[in-house]
């Protein structure tokens, strides 16, 4: 617990040394709320706009699958473009350079082709998980969630193996999963720093959200807390792909600044 949540604060550290890299989960979430409306206006469009007939409609049928397997698609491209430009920009960063959006955009761009194939194979995996939920009801949500787990595990690693490695979405997968294992065992322990801080910070935002509603107005305790909620979303997924990047280097022998070698190496804790 305590080399994780040193790497935590290390991960912090180069953000506040690189602001500009928030800049990316911000991309992100709005073009992920952009996907989410386009995809809620087009299935009110197909329900002729009655909500009735779209809260009625069998969702197990080939074209809602097809929906489904589309709308994973985009989102997975999406979050794994601007992450694939954050973890350059700390590549730079770790070497030295000071690092720019446009540095990141553009190696992301040149990324497209692998970026997309791996959008296509999580897509069809996160498709037939849901398949499987929907057909197997609580027994299926149960099962999907332990595939989840392992597929959370052994993609942790994935997007800077994307941006490096020239493998397939099938090798990228295996070869994540390899580094995992090989490295760094089967328990997570770094999970527990950015969750309770997560925590601790959600918390720390009630108290104001709450006294602004009761003393001034309700919907300006909604609007605080959901501000706040953007800032603290944004803020972790950033130093979450600062933190990856930064094990990733370590485990290719690569020098990380602002990162303690031994504390890296000691962080997850083998079966």
């Amino acid at each position: 617990m305590s080399n994780g949540w040193q790497l935590t604060l290390d991960s912090f550290a180069v953000l506040k040394e690189n602001r500009q890299l928030i800049l990316f989960p911000i991309l992100s979430c709005i073009s992920m709320l952009l996907v989410i409306s386009s995809f809620v206006m087009i299935v009110f469009a197909s329900a002729g706009w009655d909500w009735d007939v779209l809260r009625y409609r069998d969702t197990a049928t080939a074209t809602n699958y097809l929906f489904v397997f589309g709308y994973y698609l985009v989102n997975y491209f999406i979050i794994v473009f601007f992450n694939t430009a954050l973890v350059h920009c700390t590549h730079l960063y770790f070497n030295g350079e000071k690092p720019t959006v446009g540095q990141g955009l553009r190696f992301a761009l040149t990324r497209v082709g692998t970026i997309f194939a791996w959008a296509v194979f999580a897509a069809t995996v996160g498709t037939v998980l849901r398949a499987i939920q929907d057909k197997l009801g609580n027994i299926g949500k149960f099962v999907t969630g332990l595939i989840g787990i392992v597929w959370s595990v052994a993609t942790f690693f994935v997007v800077p193996v994307l941006a490096y490695e020239k493998l397939g979405p099938l090798a990228a997968f295996r070869r994540s999963a390899s580094l995992m294992k090989q490295k760094w065992g089967e328990s997570l322990t770094s999970s527990f720093s950015f969750g309770i801080l997560q925590f601790l910070a959600i918390l720390i935002l009630i108290i104001p959200s709450v006294a602004l509603g009761f003393f001034i107005h309700p919907l300006a305790g909604i609007a605080l807390f959901a501000i706040g909620t953007f800032a603290l979303i944004v803020v972790f997924s950033a130093v979450k792909m600062i933190f990856v990047s930064a094990v990733y280097h370590n485990i290719n022998g690569d020098p990380v600044r602002h990162f303690n070698q031994q504390f890296a190496d000691n962080l997850f804790v083998g079966k």
